[in-house]
């Protein structure tokens, strides 16, 4: 083991402390079970050579509130684009919204062409009958997320597998390429998917679980990338006298449409066609 990896690793003790939202959270374990992910020569060469990411990581740990014990599956550390990234799987967004009162449990479930599966009602769990030890359930076809709310209410959303794959191709990570877990653990990250797009329709007790989501959309590079980094000053495509941007304004249509991006290219087109020639021209897209 690289005892400058171990000096690392201990080094962040105290951003852990100092932003720590549970305090089941312990950092000794949890700097262990840090070490034990990075220890291939791999992981230690990326997280020596970008330090500042592992301390990021680390730290992200305890402002999440989520365990890296390999046991509970709830998050990991990985090695991406030269750098070590905080990796939250489904079962670990699960967990917190649990942990915080959101919900009561939850369940994500990937569909198959063979399977049998009826949505009855949003507020009513599906029925999804298959063979769970068949080998020939067909290719995946859509995922779905039950949630069992604090006052005993279902919560169902299902999204198909081309929204799915949609959001998947506009991802930093599924750019990354062999290295995305889109590669590794493709079923699990369809089940994060829809997971993300369903909490925004939970109970919402603690941010905890925001800041988890906010995490993978930005650090974790498996969000949507702005619609454009740099606010235009004039429309590009007309000839129009020169006007400045309002800032409030832009900002909104962005965070607008990555919303309705996130949610499939059938309702981000709706959304796109619904703008003005002048809101177009805002975001540089027109």
């Amino acid at each position: 083991m690289s005892t400058a990896l171990e000096t690392l690793v201990f080094s962040t003790r105290d951003n852990f402390m100092s932003r720590q939202t549970d305090s089941s959270i312990n950092f000794d374990a949890e700097a262990g079970y840090a070490i034990q992910a990075l220890s291939t020569d791999y992981s230690i060469k990326i997280a020596l050579n970008n330090k500042q990411s592992v301390i990021d990581a680390v730290t992200n740990v305890s402002a999440i509130g989520i365990s890296l014990n390999p046991a509970k599956k709830q998050a990991y550390l990985v090695p991406r684009k030269n750098k070590i990234c905080l990796d939250v799987s489904y079962m670990g967004l699960i967990d917190l919204a649990v942990a915080t009162g959101s919900i009561k449990w939850a369940q994500a479930a990937v569909v198959y062409k063979n399977d049998t599966f009826e949505l009855i009602e949003l507020d009513k769990p599906p029925n999804h009958g298959f063979n769970p030890f068949g080998t020939d359930r067909g290719e995946i076809i859509g995922v779905y997320c039950v949630v069992k709310t604090a006052d005993n209410e279902y919560l169902t959303h299902s999204m198909p597998i081309s929204e799915v794959y949609a959001i998947r191709d506009r991802s930093e990570s599924f750019k990354a390429g062999s290295m995305s877990p889109w590669k590794s653990d493709e079923w699990e990250m369809i089940k994060k998917t829809c997971v993300k797009q369903a909490y925004k329709y939970w109970p919402k007790t603690n941010d905890r679980l925001q800041n988890a989501i906010h995490y993978l959309n930005t650090d974790g590079d498996q969000g949507l990338p702005s619609v454009n980094n740099q606010a235009p000053t004039r429309n590009q495509n007309a000839n129009k006298a020169e006007k400045v941007v309002d800032v409030e304004k832009l900002e909104a249509l962005i965070t607008n449409l990555e919303l309705a991006a996130e949610s499939g290219t059938v309702f981000f087109r709706k959304v796109w066609v619904e703008l003005s020639e002048s809101e177009k021209g805002v975001v540089g897209l027109s």
